[in-house]
């Protein structure tokens, strides 16, 4: 098979980080500008400004099953030639080099990869100028004619510049997809869960545009209002600046204010202890911030011209598990649904009386924003979550018996924990109880060798729980798990030989094995599943384990330390994302299923109304059947049918 290296450079109206590739690329003015190809090791060529059309041999390359395209974030190249061809580009024909480079732990993006791995080859730093320069409209002044756009004509130099800029970008490619080749590749299976990602995200999701647009009306308006209220009492010119504010209140309180942030404001005295107006302009201040309206702005800047948003997710997005992250409007992070009154108040967001019903109507339109994805007319959307799956895995993983059994039979792991970790019987673990609240915090955060500390991030003290019973409560969960707690340094044992002896060591669990692997500086683990997770630069020094990777806060590219309740959680978190992608890929081979988009554990799908609750059972039984490799994994599933996505 020839593989056929490809990078593309693209004008159009639209920014494409502002509105995603598949509105990019369906827009009037969007073009392919160059195209640089390589045939396997070969010389990079480039096409410049080709038009509509491409040489006889590279429109049989893209369209022919025995040539196999390279990219990298290949979904970029299949969207934007698909739209500027009319060519059908099937995934199954393409490798994505960025989905390689995850695999392995690295970075995402082309220049860090190249930069991490200290390749000869790397992406020319003079792009990012000259993206701005020609694939971006330009603003019109005297000194350019006034055109609106910058082509070759106007900057011959810079686009040679950019020519060569493209060409390389192709080498880097070359040179990364040579690494890759010596290294653990995506498995057969996983290369199949891409092709169905890809075709998921092309599938997307309605959005309810006048919901939408509804929300960001109703917000601006309340925005203005309570910016009025503050100008009422304060005399500030732009209770949008923080200046004019924080001089205000300092006069006010006799004291300067450093900051209008929510810890300093917290800081501040009680409100009771303030000024009545001070206290007034706080609290609208609190409320002005609180307001966002940016998913459903997203929303709208992604909407395709069916009135659907394509590419939300991001496949193997988190590289150290393998799990989806999200792009665009970001559905893994939207806020939870009102738990009553979803109707009433959406349709009081649609006519325009929500001002009327709601104080604080920045909280209410953040708590609706799921229901502006929505199912086609005639149709209705199935959601189903898996239940408790990581509770389900890890027990799974270290045989922890009592915790098997409860998902095998009434399925109540919070009040069972609870009568686990106090020695009382289950029937005396009421469902608001506070030992059932224990219960819950604890099989949330203590699974993955968390103390205190994980007890507080989870909100065990916000939910009531003394902060001193805390140390007590983790005493109790890891005496009645003793199976998972041996876990964490099962994992780390085996981590650290196979890193310090440079070996394989197999680790023989009550259910299943996993092979823990050390080849040329990385860490390699081996699921159930078939697929490694994969610890680039894997270390054991000075009693610890550390890795390369890169920290979520900085974005920085660093050296980390783990252990073995972390390492836990990664296989733990890689099997359940193993265990959806088994699942959906059952429900669309099995059933035809018509899966739209999905969040962490959960698959959401479409169906026609009359059929949706057949469909939802088809959902539940495809999850409650464990992946050939976990035959013993006690699974389950649940949901709802709705015409609008929530979190029931």
């Amino acid at each position: 098979m020839r593989t056929l290296h490809i990078d593309i450079e693209t004008y159009c109206d639209l920014d494409v980080g502002k509105c995603g590739v598949y509105r990019y690329a369906e827009h009037p003015s969007f073009e392919v500008i160059l195209l640089a190809y390589a045939w396997d090791e070969g010389e990079p060529q480039i096409l410049e400004r080709p038009g509509r059309g491409l040489t006889p041999e590279l429109i049989q390359a893209l369209t022919e099953k025995s040539v196999r395209k390279v990219a990298h974030n290949a979904n970029f190249e299949i969207t934007c030639l698909s739209a500027w061809t009319g060519l059908r580009l099937h995934p199954a024909h393409w490798k994505c080099t960025m989905v390689g480079a995850a695999y392995l732990g690295l970075p995402l993006s082309l220049d860090k990869v190249s930069e991490v791995l200290c390749l000869a080859e790397r992406k020319d730093a003079r792009g990012k100028a000259l993206i701005n320069y020609f694939c971006k409209p330009c603003r019109p002044t005297k000194a350019n004619g006034g055109r609106t756009r910058n082509l070759p004509e106007h900057a011959p130099e810079k686009w040679g510049q950019f020519c060569e800029y493209c060409v390389q970008d192709v080498r880097t490619e070359q040179a990364i997809h040579d690494y890759l080749q010596r290294f653990p590749q995506p498995t057969p299976q996983e290369c199949t869960y891409w092709e169905q990602d890809q075709e998921i995200n092309g599938r997307g999701i309605r959005v309810d545009e006048e919901l939408a647009r509804a929300a960001i009306a109703a917000n601006t308006s309340f925005v203005r209002g309570v910016h009025n209220d503050i100008r009422r009492l304060t005399s500030v010119v732009n209770p949008n600046s923080l200046p004019q504010l924080k001089a205000w209140l300092s006069e006010r309180l006799g004291a300067p204010v450093g900051s209008l942030g929510r810890e300093s404001l917290e800081e501040l005295p009680a409100e009771g202890a303030l000024p009545d107006d001070v206290a007034r302009v706080l609290a609208l201040r609190r409320l002005a911030s609180n307001t966002s309206v940016t998913k459903y702005d997203a929303m709208l800047s992604f909407m395709c011209s069916d009135g659907r948003i394509r590419g939300l997710l991001q496949f193997y997005g988190a590289n150290r598990t393998g799990r989806f992250a999200g792009r665009g409007v970001q559905i893994q992070n939207l806020k939870r649904t009102l738990k009553k009154g979803l109707d009433a108040t959406r349709e009081a967001v649609r006519t325009g009386y929500a001002d009327l019903l709601f104080d604080n109507l920045s909280e209410v339109l953040s708590r609706i924003t799921r229901t502006a994805l929505v199912a086609s007319p005639g149709n209705q959307l199935c959601v189903a979550d898996y239940s408790a799956i990581e509770a389900r895995v890890i027990a799974w993983l270290a045989g922890e018996e009592w915790v098997l059994e409860v998902f095998r039979t009434h399925g109540k792991i919070y009040e069972a924990a609870a009568a686990q970790m106090f020695h009382l019987p289950i029937d005396m673990i009421g469902k608001g109880s506070d030992l059932r609240a224990k219960g819950k915090v604890a099989t949330l955060a203590l699974g993955y060798q968390g103390g205190v500390g994980a007890l507080v991030e989870m909100g065990a003290v916000k939910m009531g729980i003394d902060e001193a019973e805390l140390p007590a409560i983790v005493r109790a969960w890891r005496s009645a798990n003793p199976a998972i707690v041996k876990l964490w340094r099962s994992v780390e044992q085996a981590a650290r030989l196979a890193i310090e002896r440079k070996t394989t060591y197999t680790l023989r669990l009550p259910a299943t094995v996993l092979r823990f692997m050390y080849d040329r500086g990385y860490l390699f683990i081996g699921l159930p599943s078939g697929r490694v997770l994969s610890y680039f630069g894997a270390e054991a020094s000075r009693g610890k384990l550390s890795y390369m990777g890169m920290e979520q806060a900085t974005r920085q590219w660093r050296r980390t330390d783990t252990y073995g309740g972390s390492l836990v959680e990664n296989i733990v978190q890689a099997i359940a994302r193993d265990c959806l992608c088994d699942a959906m890929l059952r429900m669309e081979v099995e059933h035809d299923t018509r899966i739209l988009m999905h969040i962490h554990d959960e698959v959401v799908a479409e169906a026609p109304a009359g059929e949706a609750e057949a469909a939802l059972q088809n959902m539940y039984a495809v999850m409650a059947v464990p992946p050939v490799w976990a035959p013993t994994l006690p699974l389950r599933g649940d949901g709802y049918i709705s015409e609008y996505y929530k979190k029931d």
